[in-house]
């Protein structure tokens, strides 16, 4: 699970612990539209990945990464997750 998808969770977690009411009857999408989003998704991974190339050493310290970490990132394809 993802820093984002952990943060959402936890938020959604917190407001119904405080008695927030928490809509939980979405419907769903048309399938063309999750298909879509499912394909944003992977573009926005592959730009994201695509950046890592490009940050200085410094730059992946303050993330947390080191050179060969964001390299082995990068070289990943835009589907993997």
């Amino acid at each position: 699970m993802g820093t984002i998808d952990t943060i959402c969770s936890a938020e959604a977690q917190v407001a119904s612990l405080a008695g927030a009411k928490v809509r939980t009857a979405v419907p769903k999408p048309h399938p063309l539209r999750r298909l879509w989003a499912v394909y944003r998704h992977w573009l926005e991974k592959r730009e994201s990945r695509w950046v890592l190339r490009y940050l200085t050493d410094d730059q992946l310290n303050d993330i947390g990464l080191t050179r060969n970490e964001a390299a082995a990132e990068a070289k990943k394809s835009f589907f993997w997750d």
